[in-house]
């Protein structure tokens, strides 16, 4: 199983693409503008999207993403998220005056995109991966997705502050091999990280202690210019673990 760093940033400029991550060739966990930097040949390959929850710097390229490929697309692209991110998507951007409704596009028997609701316990399965939807702690309602291809599997917490539902779920799982978790703010922030249902390195050290195993920590969504304050925070925070801060050029193999 190949994971590809399209975005990981908390926010934009030269070289900072938000939140995308690329499973194999075929599925997107978000699809922030990270989405960009991909050729058109591998947008092509891409069947569907695990949205964590519908904050823009997570969903920015899906209305571009199907525009790009409207004429490609002989099934329908599927977006999976919970049914109220899918609420919040129809309403606000595929509502035909921000974007085109592409579920009824070229007409609705037949359209290009299609949601598929996906709630917090569930399970997907796409080819040999499964993705579980584990509920998260955020402004609205959100989840992180563990993918798993039943010899190894990786977390990505999305957007999240502490709470008490992802890392039991973590320890139910046979596999961790990789977790890759936000850190919004540096702990000068920790107020503003809180009120904004963010990590900050403290926080995200307590809640580390709930989870049973040490896989790698891959550490996303820093805000810009705060990136080596944070890693300097994180490392002296969580003395032995293994973290990785990420780029946007990133690839995992699991």
């Amino acid at each position: 199983m190949q994971v590809r760093v399209l975005g990981c940033s908390g926010g934009i400029g030269a070289g900072l693409l938000t939140t995308a991550f690329l499973v194999d060739d075929d599925v997107l966990i978000d699809a922030g503008t990270g989405v960009g930097d991909l050729s058109y040949e591998d947008m092509k390959d891409i069947r569907h999207v695990f949205v964590t929850h519908s904050h823009l710097d997570h969903v920015a390229s899906i209305p571009l993403l199907v525009d790009s490929l409207f004429d490609e697309l002989t099934e329908p692209l599927v977006v999976h998220a919970q049914q109220v991110t899918i609420d919040a998507l129809r309403r606000h951007i595929f509502n035909w005056e921000i974007w085109p409704d592409f579920t009824r596009l070229p007409n609705p028997e037949r359209p290009v995109m299609r949601f598929e609701p996906i709630e917090a316990g569930e399970t997907h399965r796409v080819g040999a991966r499964t993705f579980e939807a584990i509920e998260v702690a955020h402004t609205v309602p959100a989840v992180g997705y563990l993918c798993s291809n039943g010899t190894s599997a990786f977390c990505f917490s999305g957007d999240t502050t502490t709470n008490d539902t992802l890392w039991p779920a973590l320890n139910r799982s046979e596999h961790l091999d990789l977790l890759i978790v936000e850190v919004g703010f540096p702990d000068r922030q920790a107020e503003l990280a809180h009120l904004s249902r963010h990590y900050s390195p403290q926080s995200l050290a307590a809640d580390l202690a709930k989870l049973d195993r040490r896989p790698r920590i891959a550490v996303t969504h820093i805000k810009p210019g705060d990136e080596d304050l944070i890693m300097d925070e994180l490392e002296a925070a969580l003395p032995g673990y293994d973290i990785h801060r990420l780029q946007g050029d990133d690839a995992f193999t699991l």
